[in-house]
């Protein structure tokens, strides 16, 4: 495959890597959990709590590729843009803008 060289191509790309209902939960708690930790390590000042940030976010994503999706994540290839789009498809998600079953994806970008 030849490389994506926008974020645009990436995206809807990503998305089409994300089509499974339990895998896009499974990133969507991971990544809330990641504003969670990220929260209570500035609010407490308990920097070891910085050491569960990528272990839950990646965490749930990787179960959610691996078991769900049957796919490899999109991190080892393309691993700043993919990091974004987490974040992007989280607020998506959570705003309704995407759905959590990816019926209403073909505008989302």
């Amino acid at each position: 495959m030849e490389r994506i060289k926008t974020y645009k191509e990436f995206y809807a790309f990503y998305l089409t890597e994300h089509q499974d209902k339990t895998c896009r939960v499974l990133h969507f708690i991971g990544t809330f959990l990641v504003f969670i930790l990220a929260f209570a390590a500035i609010y407490t000042g308990q920097t070891y709590l910085w050491i569960l940030v990528p272990v839950m976010g990646y965490g749930f994503a990787w179960v959610g590729h691996y078991f769900y999706e049957k796919n490899q994540p999109a991190t080892f290839k393309y691993p700043l843009w993919s990091l974004g789009s987490d974040f992007k498809m989280f607020f998506e998600l959570l705003t309704g803008k995407i759905s959590f079953d990816g019926r209403r994806d073909s505008g989302a970008a």
